[in-house]
């Protein structure tokens, strides 16, 4: 089975895209468009690789695709359908092209995803905005009081406090994390490629395990008071600010929520009140690397690119993935043909042309080489 998704992220801000978002365009090489990358190119190279296959008579198994409209909300409805219809969903693996490679050239099977939990929180303090210059200093500005509550949330160490955060986290060996370093990228050509003059996390760790080893905690927005043009002299009667955090194996999103929220309104000071909306999240995900499927998309890669594509864990969420495991009891398969620099989420998303027509080949080589590891027996996933 295929799996795919078409809704994307918000297009905002949108006056720095340099065409439409949402009417595809060729330039310098590269499809520019919202979900060129993430997901609706990486969909389509699978209905093309279907459409190859059918005309030349070399489709080795049957297929079923399955592409929803809400992953970008964590698939809220996904699970439900999925326990409503198992026959019709049964299959003997999941391929998904949701993830990304090294580079252009360092082929990449990703093997890891991590858990997600994403809130919205607000701060109130008094029923009316208020003139900043009669009460302030005497009043708690609900801003202020939001913004020196996130800033607890980390400490110099790049350790998350939330009390119990850590208590589930799955230490990784010294030889996968060995392995893990293999595919990490010069630091300086990383920085250059995202546009920053330095980098930032969790002590004792590479960027690379920071990202996909590692959990993490991000505000993802903020807002209150006045944020228009010019000057406006106010103390704010609320603040907002969305939050989200990538979970590792064998954190559970539902246990972080709760020790979040309860935390989040111990930081608050006196004179505001606090609110935490869970939003949603999504479980992490491991695969195997010793399963007919894996050594289906190796061979695939290999023939392609003229080299063993290593195995990494992704940093983003596929908050069904793990789903699929716990309701059909079957693994999925994350061969991803994205970029670093295709600017996912981003203004001016972009996917390769040349990854496009490379990741159509490569999924054809899939069922090929999956077609081999069938007839040898071990086309099942371990």
């Amino acid at each position: 089975m295929v799996y795919g998704h078409y809704d994307v992220m918000p297009v905002d801000p949108v006056e720095l895209w340099e065409s439409s978002p949402f009417e595809p365009e060729i330039r310098d090489g590269k499809i520019f468009a919202r979900g060129a990358d993430d997901d609706k190119g990486q969909s389509f190279m699978h209905a093309k690789a279907l459409e190859y296959m059918v005309e030349t008579e070399t489709l080795p198994c049957n297929i079923k695709f399955l592409f929803e409209g809400e992953e970008e909300e964590g698939s809220p409805s996904l699970p439900g359908f999925c326990r409503d219809h198992k026959e019709l969903l049964k299959c003997d693996v999941i391929l998904v092209s949701d993830t990304g490679m090294i580079s252009s050239e360092i082929p990449a099977v990703t093997t890891g995803l991590r858990g997600l939990t994403y809130w919205e929180v607000e701060v109130t303090g008094p029923d009316h905005d208020l003139h900043s210059g009669v009460y302030g200093g005497a009043v708690v500005n609900p801003l202020n009081a939001l913004c020196s509550m996130i800033s607890l949330l980390i400490n110099e160490q790049g350790k998350i406090t939330i009390p119990g955060f850590y208590d589930r986290v799955l230490d990784v060996s010294p030889e996968e994390r060995e392995l893990i370093n293999e595919a990490a990228s010069d630091e300086n050509e990383y920085m250059n490629s995202i546009g920053v003059n330095g980098l930032t996390g969790e002590q004792g760790y590479t960027t690379i395990e920071r990202t996909g080893i590692r959990p993490s905690l991000d505000v993802c927005g903020i807002r209150g008071g006045y944020t228009g043009e010019g000057a406006k002299t106010v103390l704010p009667s609320s603040a907002k600010a969305k939050i989200s955090c990538r979970l590792v194996p064998d954190q559970d999103h539902n246990e972080i929520s709760e020790l979040f929220g309860e935390y989040f309104k111990s930081l608050a000071p006196e004179g505001v009140s606090v609110s935490v909306e869970y939003l949603h999240g999504g479980a992490p995900y491991v695969c195997p690397v010793d399963s007919g499927p894996y050594r289906a998309a190796e061979k695939a890669l290999s023939d392609l690119y003229g080299r063993t594509p290593l195995p990494i864990r992704s940093g983003g969420s596929i908050p069904v993935i793990p789903a699929f495991e716990e309701i059909l009891g079957v693994k999925s398969l994350l061969m991803g043909f994205g970029l670093d620099s295709d600017s996912i989420h981003s203004p001016n998303e972009c996917f390769p042309v040349e990854q496009f027509f490379r990741g159509i080949e490569g999924i054809v080589g899939f069922y090929r080489a999956y077609e081999e590891t069938i007839k040898d027996g071990a086309g099942g996933v371990s």
